[in-house]
């Protein structure tokens, strides 16, 4: 007789309507691989993430005290009827691991603790503790009077304390230094009074700029260049001074060391554009000389085992870390190094061997986070668990798909349920189970489309079923270059004094293994050469976009900026009354449409404006109309809608509307509401919104970082119309990818390799793609060569 125990073999989802999901019913059968397929926006995050993640997260955080919960972010409970068979969730997302200067590969991971520990016991000569190896950890010093009580008797006693830390004094363990080039902070010729302050967040008006116009410590009327040298300390390297400023007690600093701390603290690819444009230009990064780059403070440095600094270790590639730490013999420490010899291990396993300990955490790709975070797991002995992956194959190479593929067969294994969202038909192919979303995205999305086996989903005639089998043939006629921008001696990173000619006019892919030395080819030596060659580069990555839950399309975009003015104009009155983040903002929830009630520990409670029923805006606002629509329901517009609306013949035309809106239905987004909260958007849907933004830039070279992550196989045929589109108009457009849709459409391949880290940084390949294909010697033109195989036996 089966006990009742065994009946709880499925995850069960009634009536699931977070975000755009439609009162779906689902069930997930437990200690399987189930794989989420749809198109981008069709509700598989909003399933997976945002229903069975969060409420088994949430249901794990109400076990903890009231006391512990009140530090723990406060999780509201998921859009849903039913949700049973919730066994834990670990979620491995695509979330960036760390922006800080001071978080590395080795710092984000045991990886870094353990090796410090390791040299405070072996390192030769003696430091320390396992913090005299910290490049977080500054040295401190101190000495005083310390009060001791004994008995009725007080004594006063003279202590002094020490603290050794791994810390680069100078660098403050950053590993760089800057120099700032003062005529980009400020023009000279020009007063206060009259904008002199040129740094982002300094407009002329707001508090940062009034904090020196108000200081007292100079006249604001007066020439920054007539400035006396006691006036001209004041402004740029001033001490921080408490004084009153307009009457409010705040705290004065000189220009200099404000910037610093406002700007140049953060990770540079952390920075918004802007912010990072006006630190390329004004700032110098160079490696510390103090520490060389390091981050870590002479003492560190010099404490070795077999000649080897801990400095030495993190720089080293961890394939090879992995090799010299199990070369160590030392019984008084073997557990530690098994284990650090384990994690190491699982680097390479993972297809992460070509990375460093002291690689920046920010300069990781969104796949390499991701992996980075699955280290942990790989050899957890936690079994009923359920692990969550956001496209774990993004960033991966073919060669490299089947590797992945291979660990998340590992972890079901082991007896764990395994939900994975994903796209590649190489990752679907392994499911035991696969649920569809669709049919459409957005309002048209949010249903089951199909659930069941592969082999069912391939003749289920679903999106995903009719698409999975979709190969792209390689071109017949590729364009002529118009010329070439000539990269010679690249030595970024692990690219070994490359000489590469890339074409203009033309698409080309830059293609090759994770850590084949790509990205260090496009964004380190690229840039440079583009503008000597006097072409404005437009970068497009994979940063995620900052923005909260008041942020959406429109505003994103700037499409809201031509509607407010047409709205004002056609109603004679001020267009800051159409944003529902200015004058115009309903009184009673300030223009949020809910009012959020804290409970403390306890989730929030969101509920719906009932001064404006949702819409944001003041009613008298809503009484305003243009082309006779209002505010808020040209907002709640899909943009196909807002386009024939804002069109020639539409009902309200605006030029300047027509041309943001005709971007975002070429990035293929025509189905998002206007003021659909940047919150709700998927990751495939907010790289395509970032896309449709920078279409509008003059730049003649477009770079695009995998444009096709996140992307549903149906859609990858509209991006590659719009990568034409671009080329046809002019551009040269070069694109770093892995799909092999995208290298069967270029019009030139430049390949890396033959493998990551050390083991690449070379060009393997230079051509067509069909030579690629006829050369059959890289592992790319063996990947593109069985993939246009399958298209010509289609």
């Amino acid at each position: 007789m089966a006990h009742l125990a065994d009946d709880h073999d499925v995850i069960r989802v009634h009536g699931a309507r977070e975000n755009n999901l439609r009162d779906l019913h689902v069930e997930i059968p437990k200690r399987r691989l189930t794989v989420f397929t749809g198109v981008s926006g069709s509700g598989k995050s909003s399933l997976v993430f945002d229903t069975i993640a969060a409420e088994s997260q949430r249901l794990i955080n109400e076990t903890y005290s009231a006391f512990v919960q009140g530090f723990m972010p406060a999780l509201a409970r998921p859009e849903v009827d039913v949700l049973d068979g919730l066994t834990t969730a670990i979620v491995v997302d695509q979330q960036r691991v760390g922006s800080d200067p001071r978080s590395t590969v080795g710092t984000a991971t045991d990886a870094h603790a353990m090796l410090r520990i390791l040299f405070s016991r072996l390192g030769r000569p003696h430091i320390g503790p396992p913090g005299a190896f910290a490049f977080n950890v500054p040295s401190v010093r101190a000495s005083g009077a310390i009060t001791v009580e004994r008995g009725s008797a007080t004594k006063a006693v003279k202590q002094t304390f020490s603290r050794t830390g791994g810390m680069c004094p100078r660098c403050e363990g950053r590993g760089s230094v800057t120099d700032i080039d003062l005529g980009r902070l400020y023009d000279a010729g020009k007063s206060l009074d009259e904008g002199a302050i040129t740094v982002p967040g300094y407009k002329a008006g707001g508090w940062n700029y009034r904090l020196y116009t108000a200081s007292g410590f100079f006249d604001p009327a007066k020439p920054i260049r007539a400035y006396t040298e006691r006036e001209l300390h004041d402004f740029l390297y001033r001490e921080p001074t408490r004084m009153k400023i307009e009457g409010i007690n705040m705290t004065y600093e000189g220009l200099v060391p404000r910037v610093r701390k406002s700007l140049l603290a953060k990770d540079r690819e952390a920075m918004q554009p802007h912010i990072r444009a006006f630190v390329d230009r004004a700032v110098t990064f160079t490696a510390c000389p103090e520490c060389g780059g390091t981050r870590l403070s002479e003492g560190a440095r010099s404490s070795k085992i077999a000649g080897v600094s801990i400095a030495d270790a993190c720089a080293m590639q961890i394939s090879d870390l992995a090799r010299w730490i199990a070369g160590l013999r030392e019984e008084s420490v073997a557990p530690l190094l098994t284990a650090l010899r384990h994690t190491l291990d699982s680097f390479v396993e993972i297809g992460l061997g070509y990375l460093s300990l002291d690689r920046s955490a920010g300069t990781l790709s969104g796949g390499e986070a991701q992996r980075v975070k699955m280290i942990r797991q790989l050899g957890s002995s936690l079994t009923d668990v359920t692990y969550v992956f956001d496209e774990p194959t993004t960033g991966l190479h073919p060669h490299d798909i089947r590797r992945m593929n291979a660990l998340l067969l590992r972890l079901r294994d082991k007896g764990n349920t395994v939900l994975v969202v994903e796209h590649k038909p190489g990752t679907i192919a392994i499911a035991d189970h696969v649920i569809d979303l669709g049919p459409g995205a957005g309002a048209a999305g949010g249903q089951l489309c199909y659930e069941g086996t592969v082999a069912g989903l391939r003749a289920s005639g679903t999106v995903t079923g009719r698409h999975l089998e979709d190969r792209t043939a390689l071109k017949e006629k590729v364009r002529t270059p118009t010329g070439a921008l000539e990269i010679r001696g690249a030595d970024t990173h692990n690219l070994r004094a490359v000489d590469v000619d890339i074409p203009l006019g033309v698409l080309t892919v830059i293609t090759g293994v994770a850590g084949s030395g790509k990205s260090s080819l496009v964004h380190g030596a690229l840039p440079g050469q583009a503008e000597a060659a006097g072409q404005e580069v437009v970068a497009i990555g994979q940063e995620a976009i900052r923005g909260s839950r008041r942020s959406n399309p429109a505003t994103y975009t700037g499409l809201l900026e031509p509607i407010r003015k047409a709205f004002a104009k056609a109603n004679g009155v001020k267009a800051s009354l159409f944003s529902a983040n200015s004058e115009g903002a309903c009184p009673q929830c300030n223009g949020a449409g809910v009012i959020y009630t804290d409970l403390a520990m306890m989730a929030g409670v969101a509920t719906t404006c009932e001064e404006c029923e949702g819409k944001r805006f003041q009613p008298a606002v809503l009484e305003y109309r243009l082309g006779g629509r209002d505010i808020s329901e040209v907002l709640a517009m899909p943009v196909e809608q807002a386009r024939e609306f804002f069109g020639t013949g539409g009902d309200a035309p605006l030029p300047a509307a027509r041309r943001i809106l005709d971007r975002l239905a070429d990035a293929g987004l025509g189905y998002l509401s206007l003021g659909q909260p940047l919150t709700t958007l998927s990751g495939g849907e907010r790289q395509r919104l970032k896309l449709a933004g920078h279409l509008a830039e003059r730049g003649g070279v477009y770079v695009l970082d995998e444009p096709t992550a996140g992307l549903h196989l149906a859609d990858v045929a509209q991006l590659l119309a719009l990568l034409d589109r671009l080329v046809d108009a002019g551009k040269s457009v070069i694109v770093v990818e892995h799909h092999q849709a995208v290298m069967a459409h270029a019009d030139y391949i430049i390949d890396l390799g033959p493998g990551a880290g050390h083991d690449g940084g070379r060009i393997v390949f230079e051509g067509t793609p069909a030579e690629l294909v006829a050369d059959g010697t890289t592992l790319t033109g063996e990947h593109l060569a069985a993939y246009v195989g399958g298209a010509a036996a289609g």
